[in-house]
């Protein structure tokens, strides 16, 4: 099969959730696609779409970095995070977590709300 990264788990570390993916490739990044030519990667570009929740179900926009395979996400109005959303909307225009090949991650969400 081929993918871009598929979300296969999240796991909470206090203030921060950490995300796991499936068909990483030989890594994720943040990537910049323009027209129909393949993905590069975005050097020093910020990770764009992702979403996250605490108990009280309010969502806010996040702050996501890559660390190794998997990407961590924070926000300084969640400080006990349960649920994340990566490109959840009708048009997710601006998301870009990519893996080395080139291909999209999935949107997806952790939460069944």
């Amino acid at each position: 099969m081929v993918s871009g990264p598929l979300f296969k788990a999240l796991k909470v570390e206090g203030a921060k959730a950490r995300l796991a993916f499936d068909h990483l490739g030989t890594g994720l990044m943040v990537g910049k696609k323009e027209g129909r030519s393949p993905a590069v990667e975005n050097k020093g570009g910020k990770l764009k779409r992702f979403a996250i929740a605490g108990a009280d179900k309010k969502w806010f926009w996040a702050d996501a970095v890559i660390d190794g395979n998997t990407v961590s996400v924070t926000s300084p109005e969640v400080k006990e995070p349960v649920a994340v959303r990566y490109a959840y909307q009708m048009n997710p225009d601006g998301a870009n977590l990519y893996n080395r090949e080139g291909l999209p991650a999935s949107p997806f969400r952790t939460d069944n709300w």
